[in-house]
């Protein structure tokens, strides 16, 4: 049960709830306590004033015993409160007057119970006059203040009864006895609700999301309101399904890619090598050319393997860049005196030019297979007769490497498409002797190793009149070795 955040959640309102009804009502009744208690003993003391001022107004200069007995009593008959006695004692704490008849006059201390006693002797022990006493089983508030008549030193006494003030208190610790429970019971029933209606989306999301695998990685959690905390936990939630989608369904695509690829080269070699044994007796020549051929698709599968194992370390952020310093200049030189061979073989006119010096530090290495990706797929997509030239420059806080071609472009709708794995904008081109044997990877680590050097590499035009790539290349940024997207 306590397993449940709903439970919880009730249970932590629920204490937190009792807790300040609690503290609340305790200290409302002892503040309405403490205000009584003051109220009451001002009232006491407020009257015992009144009283004192009707005796002397009473006794005047007459301080005659007699005297005094008229004016006490003329203060007892004006001042007859409900629940208050008011006792006059003498020095000798014998009784002078009271407005309680049972309480005679004259009688000695012995004879007022033991509350009273106890009330007068407090008044030689202790600074407060007040006291509370229980007089006759009910318990009263007591008031004692000496005045002086003539030479003579009396007491007056006042008794108020605290009846009324205790069914008060009484009452109100009854009502607080019954609204707590009931409020809490209310609360907590009130709360559960709440929490239950509040957290139902995430019973339907956490339902929903344990539903979905592999198998349907396209389902979604449901998202009942987009503007609140648990409506944007489900938006999160859907986001990260959407890029789990796309990266399953671009690594299965991948992997059929990569298949592909890797199944030509393979039969291939197992198709050549079972021709070459199945006749005992073959002329050194057919061994030969069987041989020429296990090689090109030995090296074919090589380069294929290659780059897939580069990508791969890309990928998982593994391949470290060698930096060292160079003039990207002279790479891109070599690098095009390096494919005109294979322009030369296809008849392609293949020029390079560079307006200035341009130093850098960079990985050599990356950076030379990246320009020889862009001449190799240049050259490949070039009809004979052709030409492609490469330009290099300085522009701004940035180098820029432009490699043209004069082919036939790619289509607008492919051309998105075009640093993707194993795409290949001519499905239909056939591995001829012109086909350098690439599985369309070639962009994509170009991309990559770009990227890693804190650069980009964009198709900037294609149509007709040919393609043209486009690096940018930073002459002062820390490379980075970013991993590579999984769309790509």
């Amino acid at each position: 049960m306590f397993n449940s955040v709903r439970v919880r959640l009730t249970l932590w309102y629920t204490a937190v709830l009792t807790c300040v009804l609690v503290a609340m009502a305790v200290s409302t009744y002892w503040l309405l306590r403490q205000d009584s208690a003051r109220r009451t003993d001002a009232a006491i003391a407020e009257m015992a004033a009144s009283f004192l001022s009707t005796v002397n107004a009473e006794t005047g200069d007459a301080p005659e015993p007699a005297g005094l007995k008229t004016a006490i009593d003329e203060a007892i008959a004006e001042h007859k409160y409900r629940d208050t006695v008011f006792v006059v004692f003498d020095s000798e704490r014998k009784v002078v007057a009271s407005s309680d008849k049972q309480l005679p006059q004259g009688e000695s201390p012995d004879s007022l119970g033991d509350a009273l006693q106890l009330t007068l002797q407090r008044l030689e022990m202790v600074e407060t006059p007040f006291y509370t006493v229980r007089v006759r089983h009910q318990i009263q508030r007591s008031y004692v203040r000496r005045f002086s008549i003539g030479k003579e030193t009396y007491a007056l006494l006042v008794l108020q009864s605290l009846h009324s003030r205790q069914e008060f208190l009484e009452s109100l610790t009854t009502a607080f006895a019954l609204a707590i429970p009931l409020a809490i019971l209310l609360a907590s029933g009130g709360g559960y609700f709440l929490a239950r209606r509040t957290l139902s989306p995430v019973v339907e999301m956490s339902t929903q999301a344990s539903r979905i695998g592999a198998d349907n990685l396209h389902e979604r959690l449901p998202v009942k309101n987009p503007h609140d905390e648990l409506g944007h936990l489900a938006q999160s939630f859907n986001h990260l399904l959407d890029r789990l989608d796309q990266s399953f369904e671009h690594q299965r695509r991948f992997m059929a890619d990569a298949s592909h690829e890797l199944r030509t080269p393979v039969a291939i070699l197992c198709g050549e090598a079972e021709v070459a044994l199945s006749q005992p007796r073959r002329s050194p020549e057919e061994y030969r050319a069987s041989l020429e051929i296990l090689q090109t698709e030995a090296r074919r599968l090589k380069h294929i393997v290659d780059d897939l194992f580069t990508l791969t370390r890309a990928d998982a952020g593994q391949h470290p860049l060698t930096l060292t310093d160079f003039y990207l200049d002279e790479l891109v030189g070599e690098c095009c005196r390096s494919m005109r061979t294979l322009a030369a073989a296809k008849r392609i006119t293949l020029s390079c030019s560079a307006a200035e010096e341009m130093p850098v530090r960079a990985d050599e290495a990356l950076l030379r297979h990246m320009v020889v990706n862009l001449l190799d797929n240049a050259i490949k997509y070039t009809p004979p007769e052709g030409s492609v030239s490469v330009t290099s420059r300085a522009q701004d806080s940035q180098y820029v490497i432009a490699v043209s071609d004069t082919g036939q472009g790619i289509p607008p709708p492919l051309q998105p498409r075009i640093f993707e794995r194993f795409f290949r904008a001519d499905r239909a081109r056939s591995r001829s002797e012109s086909d350098s044997g690439g599985a369309g990877l070639g962009l994509s680590i170009s991309q990559w190793i770009v990227q890693a050097h804190a650069g980009q590499l964009e198709l900037t035009q294609s149509g007709q009149g040919g393609s043209i790539f486009t690096v940018y290349l930073p002459m002062s940024a820390e490379p980075l070795i970013p991993r590579l997207s999984s769309k790509r």
